[in-house]
């Protein structure tokens, strides 16, 4: 049976076939970081997840235009700034510069677009004035813009809490002027300019000098790009209320159409079962991991291997793990590419089992515990297939390129050693080949030892022995 995608819709509380509302590709719309700092491990489990989504689409045959932004505009961006005494944009430029540095490590696809806040000032004024035309839109007494939630009967169907329940906190916005505003749910579409919190900081608009609400920003870079109806919207579950729900509220009022098909929420990230704090001393970056030994690759594993609907706890113990799987993988592909064999059966039938299985399981809302144990159940199979030798050479060219093809929706995999022997240890190894061919144990387990304080096993392949890093 071919294998379709099929998606949890957080609003519609069902699992949903996913095609194109065009007939032609996937607009995906992906929140992206405040750069204001480095980017943490929570915020990449969301990424990591959005990227296994990106590669899954395409998987399954549809073209991808993805959009994620940058808020380099809002009050933390804002704070920060002004603290360190710089522009905007001076003091952003080095978060983003770190955040697709770290996309990189982490093997993350690069999206079509990354549109920042700050250049699409005059598209979200341009929103803000259309909601203000139509109605759905008023001043406060404090000068800021507000949207009215009132206006909008809809509102509340993507969280699904009743509407005094969305009264307390609408807006995200805990400032103490609620007051200013009709109604203590409607949130902020434009800030009034206040010297004190904005310093020089702000932007002329018919409704004066301010800065944009957070939540209009997503709704002009998404409509802007990608359409007024998007195929996908997807981010945080910290985001569901109240970011995207008003993003729906706003979106639809402007434009009349309903604005996204499918909404995805990645679950948070745990450490040791507590909640990520600086207090707690259990704060990670991706550079924090890397110091202390850990690849992008591993740290892409433990990020994805749990289902994304899933809370997700992070521990040491859990990125060893990760190490020791893809080890796995490296371990069998290095066999496979070795060996030179030729056996009577096949085990293509298996492969394309395999393949399917996988398919089908990421076609089943990203079913990802479920692919990796079929990859794993393959790994086992052909191990036990090379120690019989019975692999045919087709055998081991399909199950090679299966591997490729599931690392295009994995991406890091192992899949050729990216391992360079230092040159002194490959010599040392020669040496001890030379020991073994005249019998001289002592000199060869002498030399043994010293390329295992050097961190490294010695492996003995058909080839001939081969080193490999502890």
């Amino acid at each position: 049976m071919a294998a379709m995608l099929c998606l949890f819709n957080t609003e519609s509380r069902e699992k949903e076939r996913v095609f194109p509302i065009d007939g032609k590709k996937i607009r995906l719309y992906t929140c992206g970081p405040t750069i204001y700092n480095f980017a943490h491990i929570g915020n990449f489990r969301t990424y990591v997840f959005e990227d296994l989504l990106r590669r899954s689409i395409l998987y399954f045959g549809m073209p991808v235009e993805q959009a994620m932004n940058l808020t380099d505009v809002d009050d933390k961006t804002i704070r920060g700034a002004i603290a360190a005494g710089v522009s905007l944009k001076e003091f952003t430029e080095p978060y983003k510069i770190a955040f697709f540095e770290d996309l990189q490590t982490l093997h993350i696809e690069r999206a079509e677009h990354y549109p920042a806040a700050t250049d699409y000032i005059s598209e979200m004024i341009r929103l803000i004035q259309r909601l203000l035309d139509l109605g759905y839109a008023y001043a406060g007494a404090d000068g800021c813009i507000y949207f009215a939630i009132g206006k909008f009967p809809k509102y509340g169907r993507l969280s699904h809490l009743n509407f005094d329940e969305l009264k307390l906190n609408a807006s995200g916005d805990n400032r103490s002027d609620e007051y200013d505003k009709d109604n203590a749910s409607d949130f902020v579409l434009w800030k009034a300019l206040d010297k004190e919190r904005d310093g020089e900081i702000f932007w002329e608009s018919p409704f004066g000098l301010g800065r944009p609400g957070w939540h209009i920003e997503c709704s002009a870079m998404a409509m802007k790009i990608l359409g007024e109806s998007i195929d996908i919207h997807c981010g945080g579950v910290d985001n569901m209320f109240p970011h995207h729900e008003n993003e729906i509220a706003q979106s639809e009022c402007c434009s009349g159409k309903r604005f996204v098909k499918h909404w995805l929420h990645a679950e948070h990230l745990l450490v040791d079962h507590k909640k990520m704090s600086k207090s707690l001393g259990n704060f990670y970056t991706l550079r924090d991991l890397l110091q202390k030994g850990y690849s992008g690759a591993e740290v892409r594993y433990l990020l994805l291997s749990t289902h994304y609907r899933t809370q997700l706890n992070f521990t040491f113990a859990g990125l060893d793990a990760a190490r020791s799987s893809l080890r796995r993988i490296g371990d069998l592909m290095a066999r496979l590419q070795e060996i030179e064999l030729q056996g009577n059966a096949t085990i293509l039938p298996v492969l394309e089992d395999a393949e399917l299985q996988f398919k089908q399981a990421l076609g089943d809302d990203l079913n990802i515990s479920v692919a990796l144990s079929v990859m794993f159940d393959l790994v086992r199979e052909l191990n036990t297939r090379c120690d019989e030798k019975t692999l045919t050479v087709a055998d081991k060219d399909g199950a090679l390129f299966l591997f490729g093809v599931w690392n295009r929706i994995l991406g890091c995999l192992p899949l050729e050693s990216e391992e360079v022997v230092p040159e002194h240890l490959q010599i040392l190894l020669h040496r001890r080949d030379e020991a073994r061919k005249v019998k001289n144990w002592k000199a060869s387990d002498e030399i043994r030892d010293e390329i295992f304080s050097a961190g490294y096993s010695i492996e003995d392949t058909p080839k001939g022995a081969r080193l490999k890093k502890k």
